[in-house]
């Protein structure tokens, strides 16, 4: 991943390179890795994460119906 800084504009920079990280769910992948996750708990955060991404695709399929 490569950030430009464009006139010495770090704070700008800084964001984008937040916002760049959120989308690709280094966050996420960080705070994961900090502890122990139970196997129990791991299997129902994937279920979890699948009901979200497939109601997501339903409501894009949705709403590409209606329109």
């Amino acid at each position: 991943m490569q950030i430009f800084v464009r006139d010495n504009n770090i704070d700008q920079a800084m964001r984008v390179l937040k916002k760049r990280m959120q989308r690709e769910g280094i966050f996420r992948e960080l705070k994961a890795k900090r502890a122990y996750e139970k196997p129990s708990e791991k299997r129902i955060r994937k279920k979890a994460e699948a009901i979200r991404r497939r109601r997501k695709l339903e409501r894009k399929k949705a709403l590409r119906e209606n329109s």
